[in-house]
């Protein structure tokens, strides 16, 4: 009789069809690492971080909705950053709690409808017509969310699903760049910059469905005994 066969194993997503390489990613986080380290040493906790982050993005949100761009996505940047030192923060201090994790990924995607509540105030204040870039904010917007829920979901199905090509931190960055060259008064990036989050974002979620029927098939595939 031979042995049986190993179970058919689960495909692992990886990260590696994302916008932004693991390689720039991590070079980001080490240099963050002075700035985590001391605050570290000061006993700062990662909440108290993750709640400062919302509240600079709310500060960059109002700037967008007051026509300083520039300084909105430098606000941003600075807001988004500061959840990238939470959790190596709470690395650092031993390892994060289940609150902290639930704490921050719900102000994350609070400061991400804020920012975009601000971007849609910005568009209505203007003089130009605000009904593409208010559609393309929503669109923008629904399909980040549906990032961050179709990972959620699967996880507690028992999936992974952080593939992706725009996972939180490339929508940022678009973000940021697109508010940022819109401030030095080539408006056209802004609702170039939405529009292409809008885009991957809704290619990520497709990309996340497709991505977990696969592992669902795998797991659901009968092993059998050879004789």
């Amino acid at each position: 009789m031979s042995a049986e066969p190993a179970p058919t194993p689960t495909p692992t997503p990886g990260r590696g069809d994302s916008l932004l390489s693991e390689r720039v990613k991590l070079a980001g986080r080490a240099a963050l690492a002075p700035l985590i380290n001391t605050l570290a040493a000061a006993g700062v906790t990662p909440n108290s971080v993750t709640v400062a982050g919302l509240l600079i993005v709310i500060a960059a949100s109002i700037l967008i909705w007051q026509h300083y761009l520039l300084a909105g996505a430098i606000f941003l940047a600075i807001g988004a950053g500061l959840d990238a030192v939470d959790g190596g923060l709470a690395r650092a201090q031993g390892g994060g709690t289940p609150f902290g994790g639930f704490l921050d990924s719900t102000l994350d995607r609070t400061g991400e409808a804020i920012v975009y509540v601000g971007i849609v105030a910005y568009y209505l204040d203007s003089s130009v017509s605000p009904f593409v870039p208010v559609m393309l904010a929503l669109l923008a917007l629904s399909g980040s969310f549906l990032v961050s829920y179709s990972r959620a979901r699967a996880e507690a199905a028992g999936f992974t699903a952080s593939n992706g090509l725009a996972p939180r931190t490339e929508r940022l960055v678009i973000l940021v760049l697109g508010l940022a060259i819109a401030g030095l008064a080539y408006s056209f990036a802004l609702p170039l910059a939405i529009g292409l989050i809008a885009v991957l974002a809704w290619a990520t979620v497709v990309q996340r469905i497709w991505s977990v029927r696969k592992q669902a098939a795998a797991s659901a595939e009968p092993t059998h005994k050879e004789s």
